[in-house]
């Protein structure tokens, strides 16, 4: 009986260790560093998205303080602008082309 069962504990250790060798080897092909490399590079993408979006929450949030600050202190109302520089942007005209 102990024989069947240091037999079965060999098949199951050949299965799992020749599963993982395969896999290793798959990842160790130009098409598995590639697969790699594309997934590491999508993760530092939404890493880098995703900060720039904070830092953008952060800055509005902290220009929100600033104008608070600001009107407090000089009771005066400034206009509030969506957005960096929103309130210095002008409509951009364009030339029309002469037709002809």
């Amino acid at each position: 009986m102990r024989r069947l069962f240091w037999l079965g504990v060999g098949v199951v250790a050949g299965v799992a260790l020749s599963r993982k060798a395969a896999e290793t080897a798959r990842q160790a092909t130009p098409a598995g560093l590639a697969s790699n490399l594309g997934d590491a590079v999508r993760e530092l993408a939404g890493a880098v998205g995703s900060f720039g979006a904070e830092v953008r929450a952060g800055m509005n949030e902290r220009e929100q303080e600033l104008h608070d600050m600001v009107e407090e202190r000089a009771g005066v109302t400034a206009p509030r602008a969506e957005g960096r520089h929103a309130a210095s942007r002008r409509p951009v005209r364009r030339a029309r082309r002469a037709e002809g």
